[in-house]
Parts: structure tokens; sequence; C-alpha cells
């Protein structure tokens, strides 16, 4: 797992374009070399960057958002020429590391606020902590920062806009807050079911898939796993 210095820096401006982000202090005024943070479109351009010049690697080896790079072997021996043919990509076009930041030869840790192992895809353990450790809400505030955190672990949370009506009923009525018993059963029930969270993995080579249609009469919510275990939940669209 690997984490770029100050990615966005590392993107030269076209000479043409410096006085564009230019800026004044006391001292005069100056303006960028590099591309800047801020940038209406930095993040898209930093990204189509990454795009490019792991285009071979994506999918294969590499899985890239922005700044943030993961390097994934099959193989144990196999994961230091992944590094190689990596470090070579990021020495071609003189991309710098945060060492600090970055992590080899490891068996899972955390990317994008997730929690990435050789398993599969598991949520991040402080964002269920804070939905567990959460008191009863008492106004309006705190049950849109519930919702808040029930989004944030949407993906694991089969039936997710159900488990959660009764806090958005709640949250519809703008000018009064009522927990009622709804809501209490509801939150309980959440809390019970965030304890045994099902794993994300991808499917077995051959392995058969079943699709289950939940269709509620406003929304549907297709989803399919494995049949030979339950706890493995592979993805909802």
């Amino acid at each position: 797992m690997m984490d770029a210095s100050q990615g966005y820096h590392q993107i030269m401006l076209a000479p043409e374009d410096r006085k564009k982000v230019s800026f004044i202090t006391s001292e005069g005024t100056f303006c960028y070399v590099a591309m800047p943070f801020g940038l209406k479109n930095a993040g898209a351009t930093y990204q189509r960057l990454v795009d490019k010049i792991f285009h071979p690697q994506i999918g294969r080896n590499v899985e890239v958002y922005v700044d943030d790079m993961l390097v994934k072997s099959k193989k144990a021996a196999d994961h230091v020429k992944d590094l190689e043919e990596t470090f070579s990509v990021l020495r071609k076009y003189k991309l710098k590391l945060n060492p600090a930041k970055c992590a080899f030869g490891v068996q899972g840790g955390r990317f994008l606020g997730f929690m990435v192992t050789r398993r599969g895809i598991e949520a991040n353990p402080l964002k269920i902590r804070a939905i567990i450790d959460m008191k009863v809400p008492t106004c309006l505030n705190e049950a849109q920062r519930l919702t808040g955190r029930i989004a944030a672990l949407s993906r694991f949370i089969s039936k997710s806009a159900k488990k959660s009506l009764p806090f958005f009923k709640t949250l519809r009525k703008a000018k009064t807050f009522e927990w009622g018993t709804p809501c209490q059963l509801a939150f309980e029930e959440l809390k019970a079911y965030l304890a045994r969270l099902p794993l994300l993995v991808k499917p077995s080579p051959g392995e058969a898939l079943y699709l289950y249609l939940s269709l509620p009469p406003r929304l549907s919510a297709p989803y399919s796993f494995g049949k030979k275990t339950k706890n493995n939940y592979l993805y909802t669209t």
C-alpha cells in the first residue's frame, strides 16, 4: 500500500498557465509552477495521469485511486516482481512516494476507508465502533449523524434502507424530534447486526452464483452471493 508524496504538486503546470494560479502576498505576486490543491479539475487530472501510466497493471497487480496505490499479488513469491514493475513506472514518470504512509509485504491494511485483506474487503472497525458506541440520539443533528454513519457502511449492510427507515421517518419531521419505539428497536437491531458484518469477496472460478431481487413498491435492490457460504457477501448494486 503506497501513498504519493504531495500528489498534485508532482504535476507541473504549463508556463503559459501559471499566471492563472497566481496569488498576492505582502511580498508581491507569485504563482505556482506545479498543480496546486484546490483547482476544480485537479483531482480528475491526477486520476487520468495514474490511470494512463498504470493502465497495463490496473486490475492485474495494481489498484489506484488518485494518490492511493495498492500493489496486489496472488503469491508471495510474485510480490517483489510486482513491486519492481510498479517502481519502474514511478521512476519513469518521476513520481515520488511518502514513506511514512507506505507499507510493503503486508497481508492486509486500510485502503480508501476499508480493510483490505487476502480474504476480502472488510468494513473499517472504526466506523463500526462509531455506531456501536453511539448513544441514543436526542436531537435531529444526532439522528443525521447516525444515518451518515450507516451510509458509510451501506455496502456491508443487507437491506440498509429498510433497516434505516425508522430513522429517516424521524428526520422527515424537521420541526420536531421523536425517538419512538420503532427507532429504538431499529437502533438495537442495527448494533447487533454490525457485530457480524459479512465479508466482501470475489467469486471463486466456476462457483454457481445466485441473483436475489428485493422488490419493494418503490425500489429494487439486486444482490448475489455464493450458495456455499452466506457470510461472504459479494456486492450490492
